[in-house]
């Protein structure tokens, strides 16, 4: 009796330090409609003196309130060491006793006259974190899914199913059937839902009095309702499988997370969390299922290693440090050995550095523009093995495959709640990073229809019949997508659009025109590459056979995937920001194009082109290792951006060539003088077309 006596002092003491009382005394006070907790801390010394007499009170009250009280295990542990033992080993026990003391401290301190007995407190242990040791974190690819002590720990996972929100019972009074018996009145008999508890375990008609052991009976029109919310968590690692590369011989199972009330909607399809919970059986007759109650919920990523610890590529740092003097010539090089396994040197520069813009652009943020590319080629074999290596680079990849759904899907929850339980396909589950659709010619008209909506919207939307899954009307829930997307399409396969065809768009195949304008980027490869390019291929896939591995190209840098793996992550974790110049030339060139296409085509360039202008700008300035985008970054991007538009909707009044980031060989030092002086002039014909199309940027412009 002392203990309990010194950990219920202790959790007084913890929560007047944390302003646990002050909350408690403002989650009171709407309950009254006044404030009756003025000066709580006048009283505050009463309240010692009242843990060694018990006091029973027969008062009526009118329902069950929950109070959420943050408990940070640090601070309880420095205070008490008992306390906190108790709140990271036995949670039931020390919810417990916080309901005791703030049961207490609202009778004492009088802060609402609805609440009279203990079993009316609902309390909420809310952990701010857990100790950093292995004790308190579950591994999601290695634990066992067996009984244990239901005590928090951490986890973290991938997201990839969600429940809609459904109701569960917090609380409900009961009365004794037996009118002579006092719990016929009043509150004695209060159930309150308790971690791992279905809701059989708290509502059902079989439970006893247990004054006369005469059965009880629900008083309905006091019973608290929550909201509820079933999440499946699986390990981020299980995603690796969806690059679809090689078959694993590990198999993740998915944990099945239960969000209740405030929790609800803290957790979106597809993205990566940090959970607090405490594991749990639940007994669904004849079954027992391994659940985890969450605690809290944060989002999480998976940190990489600081500065000074993080391993960089030696090759690259030298390369940097070489071609300093040139903001064009690193990405340029990079781009130039990239994936020399599957292509020779110098073929699809124009593809490789896009591809390494999009893998650089991958993030989570809302508002991040997203680089999209659809690549147009009659070589698609070649090209979709050189996506899918891209692919491995990715901090989050995913290949969809034919079979799987692409958005998502739905299903009946088999955990009891019988409502939609909603699956993410695989541009949901690549949030964060690459979506590689594969060849588009393989897709249903349909198919096509739902990718347009979706990158136009950039979101999913998911129909649920109401009817199916238990509700009284129909829902339609909203997923933001946020990945990149890759694709390819069959040039070859015509579309009969050529005859009407304007000078210089690109024939998309089976592609719909306004499909491949919802794409960012549109690049066209091996058309202009010509029969030398595809000899050159067909000798370097027959090299490749025969000696695996081998680069028999000495003038050209050699750089291993780890190296690129490197590369991409380091430059992806920039923060960069656009200098005035680049913004200026960036405006400008929008302005102009956007007045001259206008005139001339009568094509309206969207809001959303100065958007993918700037996420260029800003991938190219990644790739270069720089946090300073630069007008060289925004040259890139307008050349890009040109040629793209140039596919799509024909030349315009600014002439450039069909490969203008690469307009000659780099096989040696010459071929990257000559390559710096052609940006050069490409970069006087941007600025002459600003000058022409957009009067008045010579104010705000420079010509070199």
């Amino acid at each position: 009796m002392a203990d309990i006596s010194s950990l219920k002092e202790s959790v007084l003491v913890y929560l007047d330090r944390s302003g646990g009382l002050q909350k408690l005394a403002d989650d009171c006070r709407p309950l009254n409609g006044n404030n009756l907790a003025g000066g709580y801390m006048k009283l505050y010394l009463p309240l010692l003196t009242k843990f060694c007499s018990s006091s029973s009170d027969t008062q009526q009250t009118e329902a069950v309130y929950r109070f959420r009280v943050l408990v940070n295990p640090s601070d309880l542990i420095e205070m008490d060491p008992r306390l906190g033992d108790c709140v990271l080993h036995d949670p039931l026990r020390a919810t417990g006793l916080f309901q005791s003391v703030c049961f207490l401290a609202i009778k004492t301190l009088s802060l609402t006259d609805k609440i009279h007995t203990a079993s009316q407190v609902n309390v909420s242990l809310n952990f701010t974190h857990l100790p950093p040791f292995p004790e308190y974190t579950l591994d999601l690819s290695g634990f066992h899914q067996v009984y244990g002590p239901m005590r928090p720990v951490s986890m973290e996972g991938a997201v990839i199913a969600i429940t809609r929100v459904t109701k569960y019972t917090q609380g409900a009074r009961f009365l004794c059937t037996d009118d002579d018996c006092p719990g016929s009145t009043g509150f004695h008999h209060i159930r309150v839902h308790a971690p791992g508890a279905t809701e059989s375990a708290t509502v059902r008609n079989d439970f006893s009095c247990m004054i006369c052991s005469s059965q009880l009976k629900e008083d309905v029109k006091f019973r608290v309702l929550g909201d509820k919310q079933l999440v499946e968590l699986i390990h981020v690692e299980a995603l690796d499988v969806l690059r679809g590369r090689r078959q694993s011989s590990f198999r993740y199972q998915s944990v099945t997370l239960f969000l209740r009330d405030e929790l609800c909607h803290s957790m979106t399809i597809g993205r990566l969390y940090r959970v607090v919970g405490i594991p749990v059986l639940v007994h669904q007759w004849p079954s027992i299922t391994w659940s985890v109650e969450a605690n809290s919920v944060q989002p999480w990523e998976p940190q990489p290693l600081p500065p000074g610890c993080r391993k960089e590529s030696p090759r690259f740092l030298e390369l940097s440090e070489r071609v300093a003097p040139s903001p064009w010539r690193f990405p340029a090089i990079v781009a130039h050995c990239f994936g020399l396994d599957l292509t020779p040197p110098g073929l699809y520069n124009t593809l490789k550095l896009c591809l390494l813009l999009s893998l650089v652009q991958t993030r989570t943020d809302a508002d991040d523009p997203s680089l999209d590319l659809l690549v147009v080629t009659a070589d698609t074999l070649v090209l979709d093995r050189l996506m899918a290596y891209s692919l491995s680079l990715a901090c989050r990849g995913v290949r969809h495959q034919a079979s799987a759904e692409m958005f998502a899907s739905l299903s009946r929850d088999e955990r009891g709640a019988g409502t939609a339980n909603i699956h993410a396909g695989s541009a949901l589950l690549a949030s964060g990073g690459i979506c590689m659709l594969g060849d588009l010619s393989f897709y249903r008209k349909d198919k096509l229809d739902y990718i347009q909506s979706v990158l136009e919207s950039r979101s999913v939307s998911v129909f649920i019949p109401g009817k199916k899954y238990g509700e009284e009307a129909d829902q339609q829930l909203s997923f933001p997508v946020q990945c990149n997307f890759w694709a390819l399409t069959d040039s070859s396969q015509r579309s009969g659009r050529a005859d009407s065809a304007v000078l210089g768009t690109a024939e998309t195949g089976p592609v719909p025109a306004q499909l491949a304008e919802t794409f960012g980027l549109v690049v066209q490869c091996g058309d202009r590459v010509g029969e030398r390019g595809a000899v050159a291929q067909a000798l370097h896939t027959l090299q490749q056979a025969v000696q695996p591995g081998s680069h028999p190209h000495p003038s050209c840098w050699e750089f291993s995937t780890e190296d690129y793996q490197e590369l991409v992550a380091r430059s992806r974790g920039l923060q960069v920001e656009l200098s005035p110049e680049a913004k200026k030339l960036i405006h400008g060139y929008y302005m102009a194009s956007r007045r001259a296409r206008t005139r001339s085509q009568g094509v309206k360039i969207s809001l959303a082109s100065i958007k993918l202008l700037i996420s260029l700008a800003e991938a190219h300035c990644k790739l270069c290792l720089r946090t300073k985008v630069v007008e060289e970054d925004a040259v890139i991007a307008v050349l890009l951006c040109e040629n793209s538009v140039t596919l799509k909707h024909g030349a315009s009044a600014l002439v450039i060539p069909p490969d203008a980031v690469f307009p000659c060989d780099l096989e040696d030092v010459d071929g990257l003088q000559r390559r710096d002086a052609a940006l050069d002039e490409l970069h006087q014909i941007i600025l002459r077309f600003v000058y022409t199309f957009a009067p008045g940027a010579d104010a705000y412009i420079t010509e070199e």
